[in-house]
């Protein structure tokens, strides 16, 4: 989509600080960070959120699962724990139309949601 920020980045128009990259998906650091670590993961195919997963979209959502683990292993936050987050639509918080996740870490986190 040409008008998607994340596309934008992954198409390297925009710079980014990558912390992750294979041929399906990127992860770098967030911009705008809401704890001490706050790395986005995202599928290089543009999907606008997990509401428009399709079956052969499915397989991703597991990769970028163990892309996560992989990441908070290499970067030293795995043992303390982090928060992975899913926004999903404007009423589920989504700022940018692009699946992403979010992994938050680097600090004790606030109150238990579930």
């Amino acid at each position: 989509m040409e008008d998607c920020i994340f596309c934008k980045i992954i198409e390297g128009q925009i710079p980014c600080n990558k912390v992750y990259e294979d041929e399906e998906i990127l992860a770098f650091h967030d911009i705008n960070p809401a704890t001490p670590i706050h790395i986005l993961v995202i599928p290089k195919k543009h999907i606008t959120s997990l509401a428009h997963l399709s079956k052969e979209d499915e397989p991703i959502v597991g990769k970028i699962y163990g892309v996560i683990n992989k990441i908070a292993q290499e970067q030293g936050f795995k043992q303390d724990g982090y928060r992975v987050i899913v926004n999903c639509g404007k009423n589920g918080g989504q700022e940018v139309m692009h699946l992403h996740f979010h992994i938050l870490a680097g600090k004790q986190l606030g109150e238990k949601i579930v």
